[in-house]
């Protein structure tokens, strides 16, 4: 199973953002928004590693307890069965992004698994993908 580390990062929340994830410090990507949130940057960082490793089990570390609850707590489940909302009956937030997540992640042609690490702990990959996320939403175009 490969292992990857995920991150997004937001400068104000709305503002410019920046998402990353890694697989060791040699093999990366990172990406920017112009106008975007924290939560939808976590999301995004997920949705490229698995674009970026199609076909192969998964294992998604990342810091965002939006992101690892979701599958941990099938989330998407309630959120499907509603047509949507959530637990409040409103509208799921950033479901554009959550519907290619859950595909991505549910497409059973691989294993795709979550682990929550906290963050800014020490971790030296969770702390690399949160400089690579920092820097996208620092500098957009020079990551």
């Amino acid at each position: 199973m490969t292992r990857l580390y995920t991150d997004g990062a937001c400068r104000g929340n709305p503002g410019p953002g920046g998402w990353a994830w890694a697989e060791g410090q040699n093999h990366f990507d990172s990406g920017a928004a112009a106008h975007t949130t924290n939560q939808r940057m976590e999301v995004t960082a997920v949705i490229e590693a698995l674009r970026a490793h199609p076909g192969q089990d998964v294992e998604i570390v990342s810091d965002s307890t939006y992101v690892v609850k979701c599958f941990h707590d099938s989330w998407y489940v309630g959120w499907r069965r509603r047509q949507w909302r959530n637990s409040k009956g409103q509208p799921v937030a950033n479901r554009d992004l959550w519907e290619v997540l859950i595909d991505l992640a549910l497409d059973g042609n691989r294993t795709v698994t979550f682990q929550w690490v906290k963050g800014h702990s020490g971790d030296v990959m969770n702390d690399f993908v949160d400089l690579l996320a920092t820097r996208a939403a620092d500098e957009p175009g020079k990551h």
